[in-house]
């Protein structure tokens, strides 16, 4: 794994995702994160995410005057892209070049625009743990358009991507999740779910570029982006509160900030 310096981090992103339903199943308490998040990731028909529950997301996210985002996914509506799918790399181009595609022109009968692409489940754990998989997608969002973010769990294969692909990516952390020492996701452990903890582990990686790991150490990390769960029981008051320690900024911003154009 990289090496990592420890850096205070001045700006992040908050991003959750939406429209996350199709036909009768509905996920309503998705909309209550859309007061705190900077952007939101839209799914697109494949794991969720029928027509009008697209339409109603994008209309939300103007509303709210948040970056928005194609969440992508497996074509797998009954497992809710939760299971793991083997495809060739031309399988995966036409998958993701489908969903971001459709969600683009969707998005341009609003008068907005797709700025990043966010996998969803299986297909982010996939991309998370093998290189080539993820540089597949990498590369499919580069060919939907060269300005679109790539979000990824941080670690060593997004960095890998930035660098060998000169893909834009934005690097993910959790504050509900448990991490192991080398920095990847421990997806055997239960998600926390106590408000304070969440917020004392997003001071942590604030100030230092770093997460708790498994082992009761810390692990340096990169992070761009924090992901939000309309699942977790407490994600509204972990929000309010992280609201509270950090005003967050879209990647695309944050970006234009770090390279001093505006303060």
């Amino acid at each position: 794994m990289q090496t990592l310096d420890r850096k205070v981090i001045k700006n992040i992103d908050f991003n959750c995702d939406l429209a996350q339903m199709f036909g009768v199943y509905r996920n309503d308490s998705e909309t209550e994160l859309l007061n705190y998040v900077s952007s939101v990731n839209i799914s697109c028909g494949f794991h969720a995410g029928d027509p009008v529950a697209i339409k109603n997301a994008l209309t939300l996210a103007k509303e709210h005057n948040v970056v928005v985002g194609a969440h992508i996914g497996f074509n797998d509506i009954q497992g809710f892209g939760n299971r793991p799918v083997k495809l060739s790399a031309e399988e995966i181009e036409a998958v993701v070049l489908y969903q971001v595609g459709a969600i683009m022109s969707f998005a341009k009968s609003f008068k907005m625009e797709i700025e990043h692409v966010r996998p969803h489940g299986a297909m982010y754990k996939m991309a998370a743990e093998d290189f080539e998989f993820s540089a597949a997608i990498a590369k499919a969002v580069k060919k939907c358009s060269q300005w679109l973010v790539y979000y990824g769990a941080t670690g060593e294969n997004i960095a890998r991507v930035e660098s060998e692909l000169n893909v834009k990516v934005a690097k993910e952390v959790f504050l509900n999740k448990i991490y192991n020492v080398d920095g990847s996701i421990d997806y055997n452990a239960k998600d926390i779910v106590n408000t304070e903890t969440s917020i004392t582990r997003l001071k942590q990686l604030l100030a230092a570029s770093q997460v708790y790991n498994n082992e009761g150490g810390k692990t340096y990390v990169e992070a761009d982006t924090i992901h939000f769960s309309s699942g977790a029981p407490n994600s509204v008051e972990v929000l309010r509160e992280a609201r509270n320690v950090i005003t967050p900024l879209p990647i695309n911003y944050k970006n234009v900030c770090q390279s001093g154009w505006v303060e």
